[in-house]
């Protein structure tokens, strides 16, 4: 049976309502996809939730290398805002028709990381994955919809970037395709460069990209999350703009400008 890992972040969660145009989209195509006998999981970020909450704490947002820098104290305002992201996108999803159920990489076990040291702190990178937990979602007819909040050894919890996280499962499922939704059509050669799109690229000149900082900032751990998704068993990875309605449909059906990364 063919799986879909879809990542939602940017922009297309700027709007959480009910009446989101983007949000009903997305809940239209996956529910045809779940028709069709697809297994689909949704992992999504919240930057900008979560630099809005921790604007109105007086705590700084900081990168390093695309990652946002957690500290002990920031790491529970992290958690906040993605639980709250969560619950707004399954009810939001839930209303346009799709049926799902909000979880964590905390939720079963479902993912186990560890730090990633100075200076990130508490930011995390993905060392096992366990998907049972969404197994069981599926075979109840569910669409798991996964926040990117996991936990380290010793129980404590971790921010790990959602195109990460999406990567990591993308992998260990053997997902037929991860797509992942940006706030761009295409990856660019050249980032400043609206005409340097690419319709497909070899991992290998992706490790290029990233490591000569042509794949910056927020591009960087996209990246890379498809070169972890194709090197642990994924078949395709695919950016696309999720600010288009119908992205994932549209995806599917080849319709639209996209980047795929080939092994």
């Amino acid at each position: 049976m063919t799986r879909l890992v879809v990542k939602m972040g940017g922009h297309a969660l700027d709007d959480l309502g009910a009446t989101s145009p983007v949000l009903t989209a997305l809940a239209e195509d996956l529910t045809a996809l779940v028709g069709e006998g697809i297994e689909v999981v949704v992992v999504h970020g919240g930057g900008p939730q979560i630099a809005d909450l921790l604007a109105r704490v007086s705590l700084p947002s900081e990168f390093h290398e695309g990652l946002r820098i957690t500290s002990p104290e920031t790491m529970a305002y992290v958690a906040m805002a993605l639980a709250s992201v969560n619950s707004a996108l399954v009810s939001a999803l839930t209303h346009a028709g799709l049926d799902c159920v909000g979880l964590s990489g905390v939720d079963g076990a479902m993912i186990r990381g560890q730090s990633l040291g100075s200076p990130w702190d508490r930011a995390g990178t993905v060392v096992t994955v366990s998907p049972r937990i969404l197994e069981a979602q599926w075979h109840s007819r569910y669409v798991p919809v996964v926040s990117p909040i996991i936990a380290d050894e010793n129980a404590e919890l971790l921010n790990c970037n959602a195109d990460l996280v999406a990567g990591a499962l993308a992998g260990a499922l053997g997902a037929d395709t991860l797509v992942l939704l940006s706030d761009i059509d295409q990856l660019r050669s050249d980032p400043d460069d609206v005409a340097s799109v690419l319709s497909h690229v070899s991992a290998a000149r992706v490790r290029d990209m990233i490591s000569s900082g042509a794949a910056r900032d927020g591009m960087r751990p996209k990246m890379t999350a498809a070169l972890d998704a194709l090197s642990a068993g994924a078949r395709r990875v695919v950016l696309a703009n999720g600010l288009r309605l119908h992205a994932v449909r549209d995806v599917v059906h080849g319709v639209i400008p996209t980047t795929e990364v080939v092994a």
